[in-house]
């Protein structure tokens, strides 16, 4: 799959990012947490792969018959697959935050108290069964293949592993467009005016446009989730979020009370 070679490609400057995170920000770092980042990573890529496999023919057949454009490739038609593919992202990420259902994927990313460029690492294994493959859809029906969605998804994502870090420069020009360290640590904070801010994948300007940008007010992030303190724990990080999720599911009084639950807004579950 076009994601897993493109990342295991760039896998070399992500571990020389980190080898200097490690000497610079030591304190960031534990064996355990770094240990508990990479298993997240590794699962999450396995999960990836299986869906990928089992969803290619699906993505082939609504590409041959929904496609709405014959997409031959250039310059221009590449910018517009990444900044399309990037529109996408910012609704998955924004819909991460306002859905229970996906959250209770997302929250893993987000379960850490620490911020570094291991934190990156941090995914669910159930990514792709909550969905987030439907967003690419889009750009499959305007005509893309789906060999090269894919690969825009994960330059995409290869792009957000560097923004996991509080090391850096502010970067005060490109940050009027592009996401930022300085932006991305807003997003992954628990402090109240930081919440549900800065869902840019790459371009910042998403979060201008349907205003969902913060920037710093001097107050240093929290980092966490706001609804429990996660253990360094593989089982805990992954399978609690479902098991609080599918508890509060179980005690509605209907069918129609326990869907609009899945799909409201996280609050209170815990």
């Amino acid at each position: 799959m076009s994601v897993e070679y493109i990342l295991l490609l760039l896998s070399p400057l992500f571990l020389i990012a980190i080898g200097i995170e490690v000497r610079k920000r030591r304190e960031s770092y534990s064996l355990k947490e770094f240990g508990l980042n990479l298993g997240l990573a590794l699962s999450h890529q396995a999960t990836d792969i299986l869906a990928m496999l089992a969803l290619m023919p699906f993505f082939y057949w609504v590409h041959s018959n929904f496609a709405i454009f014959t997409i031959e490739l250039s310059p221009l038609w590449l910018v517009l697959a990444f900044v399309l593919q990037d529109f996408l992202y910012y609704w998955f990420h924004r819909a991460s935050h306002q859905c229970n259902w996906l959250w209770a994927a997302h929250v893993v990313h987000h379960s850490s108290t620490n911020m570094n460029f291991s934190t990156a690492m941090r995914q669910s294994l159930f990514y792709p069964i909550v969905g987030m493959w439907i967003f690419w859809l889009p750009l499959i029906i305007l005509g893309y293949t789906p060999e090269l969605v894919l690969a825009v998804v994960a330059l995409n994502l290869a792009f957000q592993f560097f923004v996991h870090t509080e090391l850096g420069p502010e970067f005060k020009v490109l940050g009027k467009v592009f996401n930022t360290p300085t932006h991305h640590c807003l997003h992954h904070a628990s402090n109240p005016q930081y919440i549900d801010k800065n869902y840019a994948g790459v371009l910042i300007v998403w979060d201008k446009i349907f205003g969902t940008f913060v920037s710093s007010d001097g107050e240093a992030p929290n980092y966490g989730v706001t609804e429990r303190q996660y253990k360094v724990s593989f089982y805990d990080v992954v399978f609690t979020p479902w098991r609080i999720l599918f508890n509060k599911v179980r005690q509605q009084k209907s069918a129609s009370c326990a869907l609009k639950l899945l799909f409201n807004k996280p609050r209170n579950l815990h």
